[in-house]
């Protein structure tokens, strides 16, 4: 039985994630104790996204120098590079929203389990 092309199909992003009191793991690289996710609330979280999504549009910053900064993601160390992935390899939300952006094109902000989002599609 043939797949469809939505099944095959890949996507490549870049990711900044904060984290926050609803996060399901409190802590990162950033914050190995995760004292600074625990106070955070998830509207501080994306006050601070948003604040990071205008720096980039506005053409101020750069996407992965922000992630590589900002992101309570590993990913940050690859400047928020989470490489190629398929359907059902990412938590539901960031899965339909990376599908749902075209290449080059930037996310609003995205909750998961994880915390709070923003993602760029790059293929």
């Amino acid at each position: 039985m043939a797949s469809s092309a939505t099944e095959t199909e890949t996507v490549r992003a870049l990711h900044i994630l904060i984290k926050h009191e609803g996060s399901r793991r409190k802590a990162s690289w950033k914050d190995p104790d995760g004292r600074v996710i625990s106070a955070t609330t998830r509207a501080d979280a994306a006050a601070r996204l948003a604040d990071l999504r205008d720096q980039i549009l506005s053409g101020r910053a750069n996407f992965a120098d922000l992630a590589a900064r900002h992101s309570d993601c590993s990913s940050a160390r690859r400047g928020g590079d989470l490489g190629t992935f398929g359907r059902r390899q990412m938590q539901k939300p960031f899965e339909d929203a990376t599908f749902a952006l075209k290449v080059g094109e930037m996310s609003d902000t995205v909750d998961t389990d994880s915390g709070v989002h923003i993602i760029l599609r790059t293929a």
